[in-house]
């Protein structure tokens, strides 16, 4: 069985391996445009924290490692076309052009910073770090920067400005929305990282879409309807879009342009597969699916399409948008609904705070926990955390539960280990769940 991947990311990398291990005499083929592997989108923060350095080794994976899997790998190589029914991929390599044919193929491409709504957003002074070209590029930038504008207050967004701060820059977040990380997050639970970033110097622009940049001797202009800025640099960190210019006309997609597929991955032809970035995704509580670029969902559907490439046997969960990141000193972690979202549920929801230390003697620090649930049934719905002390890990426990289908009397009853100088009589999760219970019998 041959297979071909197109894209050598996160869940084109993931899909390979996995296919190794359960197909250990498959012909597998990795296709990449870029001319490395494995960069690790998050690498240019990891670099000014001065956590790796060079850059080059914010690495997940290396050439190497593939090919003691037997995989081959295709560098700087771009499919421009292909024949989902001949079974047959057309790549570009140093000027020449090629084609290469399948048994079965999954689109992988991943996804790339680009915006139709921003005029002249491909200036060289906005910056753009989600492949390594644009990451060395950004380094030689920003090392000359004194004031650099942040487009986007998403994840990408906020840890640019807390990578911006430690470098000493004057940093401008402009967000449409009216506060950060809006999709993971109410506003009362992050407000007090965006009260820090105040304290530090971050001007926000709230409510203000970006219209267009020019490039200017003096510098960048940033324009809205409300103001313009004059600044060194922008940081590009908007939502990414997939790439998929090389599809034909018999694989079926969303109006987003994204790949439909079904629960197995499987697109509109037979042995096509499209997985991580290419597709939307479910949302596990709901009947929806949803463009979801995380690396967790990209991982997840590259383990999941090995399962089924050969017969249909396991479906895809599911995403409930689960993630975490420290900004400024605080520790953000959320998964599941927001209270804002919730307000769409089909059933009524409620919500509980909870406010206590991390440990007893080991840290003094305040977790503030927040969850969300079904009224009546007590059906947990989401939760997000937010604390200078580490609590990055307790989001998986409350991301299982939701995937689970638990209640808050399954959650205030889960099993924790108790050490007095480690941990707190009970653990957040516990009380989040307990909380909520009680929230619900003051009501009553």
């Amino acid at each position: 069985m041959k297979v071909v991947i197109i894209g050598a990311s996160f869940a084109g990398v993931s899909a390979a391996l996995a296919i190794r291990k359960k197909h250990p005499t498959a012909n597998i083929h990795l296709i990449e445009k870029q001319r490395t592997i494995g960069y690790l989108p998050g690498g240019l923060n990891l670099y000014f924290n001065e956590t790796i350095n060079p850059i080059e080794n914010a690495q997940f994976i290396s050439e190497q490692q593939l090919i003691d899997n037997s995989i081959s790998l295709l560098l700087n190589a771009e499919v421009v076309s292909m024949d989902s029914k001949e079974h047959i991929v057309k790549y570009e390599k140093e000027a020449s052009t090629f084609f290469m044919s399948f048994d079965k193929l999954i689109l992988a491409t991943g996804s790339s910073q680009w915006s139709k709504k921003i005029l002249s957003s491909d200036s060289e002074k906005v910056l753009k770090y989600k492949f390594l070209p644009g990451v060395i590029q950004a380094i030689e930038h920003l090392a000359n920067s004194e004031t650099v504008a942040v487009i986007g207050g998403g994840q990408i967004g906020g840890e640019a400005i807390d990578t911006l701060l430690k470098k000493g820059k004057e940093v401008h977040l402009f967000e449409r929305m009216d506060y950060l990380l809006f999709k993971y997050f109410d506003e009362e639970m992050i407000r007090p990282v965006q009260t820090e970033m105040v304290s530090r110097g971050v001007v926000f622009h709230f409510d203000e879409s970006v219209e267009k940049v020019t490039d200017t001797d003096e510098g960048l202009l940033i324009k809205t309807k409300k103001c313009e800025l004059l600044c060194d640099n922008a940081i590009f960190a908007m939502n990414v879009r997939p790439g998929l210019g090389y599809l034909d006309e018999s694989i079926q997609t969303h109006t987003d342009q994204t790949v439909f597929v079904n629960e197995y991955l499987q697109t509109s032809q037979a042995d096509v597969f499209a997985i991580g970035d290419c597709i939307q995704v479910p949302y596990s509580l709901s009947q929806e699916s949803f463009y979801i670029p995380l690396v967790n969902n990209a991982v997840r559907t590259g383990l999941v399409v090995a399962q089924n490439l050969v017969e249909a046997t396991t479906p895809f969960v599911g995403s409930i948008r689960t993630i975490g990141t420290k900004l400024v000193d605080y520790y953000v972690a959320s998964t599941g609904l927001t209270e804002a979202e919730g307000l769409f549920h089909g059933q009524p929801i409620a919500v509980s705070h909870v406010q206590q230390k991390s440990s007893l003697f080991s840290g003094c620090e305040k977790i503030c926990g927040k969850i969300i649930f079904e009224k009546d049934s007590h059906k947990i719905l989401g939760a997000q955390l937010v604390s200078k002390a580490d609590i990055l890990e307790k989001i998986n426990t409350l991301a299982l539960g939701i995937q689970m289908g638990q209640t808050l009397e399954e959650l205030y009853q889960k099993d924790f280990l108790y050490h007095p100088y480690y941990s707190n009589v009970i653990d957040i999760t516990n009380q989040l769940g307990f909380e909520g219970l009680w929230s619900e019998a003051d009501e009553n």
